[in-house]
């Protein structure tokens, strides 16, 4: 039985499993047991509880819809993890960690934080998943050892930890878990009084809202950031111009997002300009920017704010992509499929689509941009809109 033929009740049972009973997803969601046993009896259940149940049970709404296909072993692997970052997030928060934990030096914690930057950005997932919670707890452990006299590298560690959790959990459409994450990875930035570490927060945090569809709120967080990092002729380091340019594409994208196609163009422009100042690509930790950051970026205004001509000549233009960590390759080559899915070049959106999915299957499962091309190819080889839609996780409508 295919996963799609399933009511949307027993597809929460299923997901709820044997380990959570009816009364912990009430508890989980803040539903009444008389809701979660309606709603499991195939009852009219609102897009809001369907939120809650979903952000419950580790999932994304499509998956609970049927609209993605769920599989069993990997789905329960990537709810498992997902639970444990969650819990080891809001238990580091509290100052709740376990006795055998141990400090580490702040050699160590810059090299542990450095090694998960490295597996977020080659979206190595599963690994990054598996040490987080283990890192979380070392550097909560590393600030309370050291008490008053804490460095400031432990509590930098302490705030990137958090901005890798709400990374993660952004990922995997965990909104709730991201902007815990993020807040907390905020506060700690503030108590470094590192200017440029706050802003790198600010950014994570606008993609967050961005993704979450509050463009105009993302908006709004980049250009103060932005605002408070400018570049200077006295204090321009490629650390600097690294953050500041990556902020004005964070704003060129939101911009896009909330129809203000000037604004878009115009942040588009100054980022491109920061990029050339830099010479080529620079990453600080969590962020990454240089020229070919900001071409691809420049294809995701120009998609956004209608210019799908022009989106198609700069794919023409793009070059050096191999400078790019795996994450960011894969959001430009989803880009290019949705640039030719707009422009009817359905076949060739298909076979960028299926260069992604081959390359990042697990990366690409979690993407909401791929399951909508896959919708907008309607006019494509059934046949290999099935294959597609397979590889990625979905159900085309057909």
């Amino acid at each position: 039985m295919k996963w799609s033929d399933y009511s949307t009740g027993e597809r929460i049972k299923i997901l709820r499993g044997k380990e959570i009973t009816q009364i912990d997803l009430a508890e989980m969601t803040g539903l009444s047991l008389a809701t979660i046993q309606k709603h499991e009896q195939n009852k009219r259940i609102s897009l809001g509880t369907l939120t809650r149940i979903a952000d419950a049970l580790h999932t994304n709404m499509s998956v609970l819809l049927g609209q993605s296909q769920v599989t069993h072993g990997r789905e329960a692997a990537e709810r498992a993890m997902l639970r444990d970052l969650s819990h080891s997030v809001h238990a580091v928060a509290m100052g709740d960690v376990p006795d055998e934990v141990t400090p580490a030096s702040d050699t160590d914690l810059v090299d542990i934080v450095d090694s998960a930057w490295e597996m977020y950005w080659d979206t190595e997932y599963d690994e990054l998943g598996a040490i987080l919670p283990k890192l979380l707890a070392t550097a909560r452990q590393s600030i309370h050892a050291a008490a008053a006299g804490a460095s400031q590298n432990a509590v930098g560690a302490m705030s990137d930890s958090f901005q890798i959790a709400a990374y993660l959990a952004n990922q995997f459409g965990m909104r709730d878990l991201a902007y815990a994450a993020i807040s907390h990875a905020k506060g700690y930035a503030t108590q470094c009084g590192d200017v440029l570490r706050t802003a790198r927060v600010e950014a994570a945090r606008s993609w967050i809202y961005r993704r979450d569809r509050r463009a105009p709120e993302s908006l709004d967080i980049a250009q103060k950031a932005a605002a408070l990092v400018e570049p200077s002729y006295s204090e321009s380091t490629p650390e600097r111009l690294t953050v500041y340019g990556n902020l004005m594409s964070h704003c060129a994208v939101a911009a896009s997002r909330s129809g203000k196609k000037d604004l878009a163009i115009d942040c588009l422009s100054q980022s491109h300009a920061i990029a050339a100042r830099l010479g080529h690509e620079h990453q600080v930790r969590g962020i990454m920017f240089g020229p070919v950051s900001a071409a691809t970026k420049a294809l995701d205004v120009k998609i956004y704010v209608g210019d799908i001509g022009q989106a198609l000549e700069l794919i023409k233009t793009v070059r050096g992509l191999d400078q790019l960590r795996p994450a960011a390759r894969h959001r430009y080559r989803l880009d290019v499929a949705l640039a030719q899915a707009e422009a009817s070049m359905w076949d060739a959106s298909l076979d960028t689509l299926h260069g992604v999915a081959t390359a990042a299957p697990q990366w690409v499962r979690n993407q909401a941009l791929a399951a909508g091309i896959v919708q907008r190819v309607g006019n494509a080889s059934t046949a290999r809109l099935r294959q597609v839609s397979e590889l990625i996780g979905v159900r085309p409508y057909l």
